[in-house]
């Protein structure tokens, strides 16, 4: 049976078409950047992959080894990125790469700041990596089968980023996606096995499968390097958090953050651990430097991914931290969970339930080495963790019973003593310059510092401070 060959033409979203034109024109000042996004989008494909294949080995179609290729023509002006991975058909491909929907992209114009430095930042957080191939291409074209589905079901897509693109169901013997980008005049450095090279092993080093392209050698005749047929894997290839922490550098700490985190920016800080005794697993964990913009949105939940003996299980593993550490992102990769494990597993095990309790004890600790850092550059690091993440942590206190002293310590207030608008008294401080008899602390809560510090309620407490020998602390929902 023939497939349908119609070509349709479809349009963008407003915004979409908007978010194309500042991204090729304006937001990216590194153009390499291209190409750890369509890999890192490539592996993810693979992970699903081997996610769904658990349950059903059949989406391998005989074929289960996973890689990812890089190619380039000079010829034709192109560079290639191709997987074996999950694919999408033909309502994901419209989902996800003709409408961006599911990436906030509303919310993201209205994070814009004007700064291309600081705007910088927020592509990853809203997951529109993809359209970084725009940064170098004037069109490109996307090819696409699901695992599980038949031939004739495979999916071309192309568009110029103009605002338009067109939809074809084409046959694609393979699984996978093969992203073709062809690029603009001024963009042929690219077109050049050693850049592309370098590029793959400065970014995406950490990839957990081979990155193929082909050999080149040296040709006396023509005076220039020569594709081969023969291929070489580009990348180490192995799980970045199952390599000694001497054997890794702290660039690649933060290249493998920007990863999983898909952010732009480095961490703030991270740490990385193996676990042993009852329970063995590794835990690499980043806390970024700034917080996504829907920080506040409890029941969006994507951060911790966990691995069983190498194996992606899962993208989102809730139950590995509380909800008020939704910010943590990293990987964390345990030896005695079951390949098999489910969402509903996750739910009951008493293994998952020790590893979260090991992990919170982690994060917490690393979270007191910042606040415990006296010198300039841990102070700022600080205060820049609690600008960001303060106000979540605070939902520890009510949340996590068996923490709460914990959390408590890290907890920072403006007083009616401070003389900075933001939160640096921390408790503890508090108590310790309390006066003689002073029993209670009175605060206040409001919707900003300065809703606050007008409160008629807090005008009484001033009042009478003198004679109640206590100073009212201020403490502000904003903080």
């Amino acid at each position: 049976m023939q497939a349908e060959t119609t070509k349709e033409q479809l349009s963008f979203q407003a915004e979409a078409k908007q978010l194309l034109k500042l991204m090729i024109h304006s937001l990216y000042s590194n153009k390499e950047i291209f190409l750890r996004e369509l890999i890192s989008n490539a592996s993810d494909a693979a992970d699903k992959l081997r996610f769904e294949a658990l349950t059903d080995a059949a989406l391998y179609e005989s074929d289960s080894d996973l890689n990812i290729r890089v190619s380039y023509d000079v010829e034709e002006q192109t560079i290639t990125i191709s997987d074996n991975g999950i694919g999408m058909s033909r309502q994901e491909v419209i989902d996800h790469i003709g409408t961006i929907a599911k990436s906030g992209t509303r919310e993201f114009f209205n994070s814009l700041s004007g700064d291309q430095v600081k705007d910088a930042h927020l592509i990853g957080q809203f997951g529109v990596g993809f359209y970084s191939a725009f940064i170098i291409a004037d069109k490109v074209t996307l090819l696409t089968r699901r695992a599980g589905l038949t031939a004739e079901h495979g999916v071309r897509w192309e568009s110029n980023g103009e605002g338009d693109y067109t939809l074809e169901t084409v046959v694609k013997p393979t699984r996978g996606t093969e992203i073709i980008l062809h690029l603009r005049k001024d963009e042929n450095e690219f077109l050049n096995g050693m850049r592309i090279r370098t590029i793959i092993r400065k970014y995406s080093d950490h990839i957990t499968l081979p990155i193929l392209m082909k050999k080149e050698e040296w040709s006396q005749e023509e005076k220039k390097n020569e594709i081969t047929d023969e291929d070489e894997t580009i990348n180490q290839a192995n799980a970045l958090w199952a390599r000694p922490k001497n054997e890794i550098t702290a660039e690649q700490y933060d290249e493998f953050y920007k990863h999983v985190a898909h952010d732009f920016e480095p961490p703030l800080a991270y740490l990385h651990a193996r676990v042993e005794g009852k329970q063995e697993y590794t835990q690499l964990l980043y806390i970024p430097a700034r917080a996504p913009f829907d920080l506040f949105d409890r029941e969006h939940r994507r951060g911790i991914k966990l691995y069983v003996q190498r194996v992606f299980i899962m993208d989102d593993a809730e139950k590995l931290l509380p909800n008020y550490l939704r910010f943590v992102r990293g990987v964390i990769d345990s030896n005695n969970l079951p390949l098999n494990v489910s969402r509903e597993i996750l739910q009951e095990s008493k293994d998952i339930e020790s590893i979260r309790a090991g992990i919170v004890k982690k994060v917490l600790g690393l979270i007191e080495e910042l606040s415990k850092n006296e010198d300039d550059d841990g102070k700022e690091r600080f205060r820049t963790f609690y600008r960001e993440f303060g106000q979540v942590l605070k939902e520890g206190v009510g949340e996590d019973y068996a923490n709460r002293e914990r959390i408590a310590k890290l907890l920072r207030f403006v007083t009616t003593q401070s003389d900075t608008e933001e939160p640096t008294v921390s408790l503890e401080t508090y108590l310790q310059r309390m006066k003689e008899g002073q029993e209670k602390i009175y605060y206040v809560t409001a919707d900003s510092l300065k809703a606050a510090k007008n409160s008629p309620h807090l005008e009484v407490f001033v009042r009478k401070a003198s004679k109640c020998y206590c100073y009212p602390i201020v403490l502000t929902s904003g903080w």
